[in-house]
């Protein structure tokens, strides 16, 4: 095969990621043309409503996913965070390259970090997961949605629109984006969205050619950080647009998962962790994401899912 057509969204950070992996393809297989193809998806069309009330899973890869079943793409290159856990017949997201930082940054042009920030200080973010977190380690602080594309978000804070935006570093590193203040919030404290900072390749089954040239990019111990945390997803039958976390560690063939659920005030928090080796990490989540429904996950998550629902 000498040509390959990547299906990607339209953003800068999208557009990076497409354009990394047409790089690392194109270096690796001499000869091999690789070309973009730019989709808008239903997640970037609707701009002016929270993503939790848009409804619905894979917000951000429905039409790309059409564009690898009707030929006019060979592959697709995802943010993992945003890919749901249950994929259309004859499509498959196999290929996970090493990951970049799972954490989020907290950015302002004012204050230093979330201790810095003054009572009542209005902080963006598009995540209730972030507006959680946020909430049961400030409560004081105003959280309002903040919808966009990363560069849209950052611009609304220079503006000085809010005083203070959440965001994935991932997305800051790839795009190099910094602000005059950014602190990291990372575990302990903040658990990241399951598999974030990971990339996705998704392709079709059918074409083993692509399939196989595609095997250099698979990083096995992202992998098996990205099969245990989807698993936990998977588990609560959960999208991303729920107050959701996980965060999941390797230490030689074992893998330690903690799983986060809480209502979106933080109030009532369930964290648990389990853990086990590598070969299980989808069972491992499975499995956590139970202990986490028994423990008063299941009435949290009902009660957001009615609320959204609104």
């Amino acid at each position: 095969m000498k040509k390959l057509v990547i299906a990607t969204r339209g953003s800068a950070l999208a557009l990076w990621q497409a354009n990394h992996i047409k790089d690392c393809l194109e270096a690796e297989h001499s000869g091999l043309e690789v070309e973009l193809l730019k989709i808008k998806t239903k997640g970037d069309k609707i701009l002016d409503v929270p993503l939790a009330k848009v409804g619905g899973k894979g917000l951000f890869v429905k039409e790309i996913e059409e564009a690898l079943l009707d030929g006019r793409a060979h592959l697709a290159v995802h943010s993992m965070k945003d890919v749901p856990t249950v994929l259309p017949e004859g499509l498959e997201v196999g290929i996970i390259p090493e990951r970049e930082e799972p954490t989020d940054t907290l950015l302002s042009v004012k204050y230093d970090g979330l201790d810095g920030l003054p009572e009542g200080a209005l902080v963006g973010t598009s995540s209730l997961r972030r507006q959680s977190q946020l909430a049961a380690l400030r409560p004081d602080l105003k959280i309002t949605w903040l919808r966009g594309n990363l560069d849209t978000r950052v611009r609304k804070l220079m503006d000085g629109e809010y005083d203070a935006i959440i965001l994935a570093t991932a997305g800051l590193n790839r795009l190099g984006m910094t602000t005059p203040k950014m602190e990291v919030l990372g575990p302990p404290n903040f658990l990241p969205a399951v598999a974030q900072g990971a990339l996705g390749i998704e392709y079709n089954v059918n074409n083993t050619e692509v399939v196989e040239m595609l095997q250099f990019l698979n990083h096995q111990p992202t992998k098996y950080q990205v099969l245990a945390e989807r698993g936990f997803l998977t588990g609560l039958d959960g999208g991303c647009q729920v107050p959701i976390a996980a965060w999941s560690e390797i230490e030689g063939d074992q893998i330690r998962l903690t799983g986060f659920v809480a209502d979106v005030d933080g109030s009532r928090p369930i964290r648990k962790m389990a853990e086990g080796h590598v070969d299980n990490a989808w069972d491992i989540g499975m499995i956590l994401a139970g202990q986490v429904l028994e423990a008063g996950g299941k009435e949290i998550l009902e009660e957001v899912y009615a609320r959204e629902s609104e």
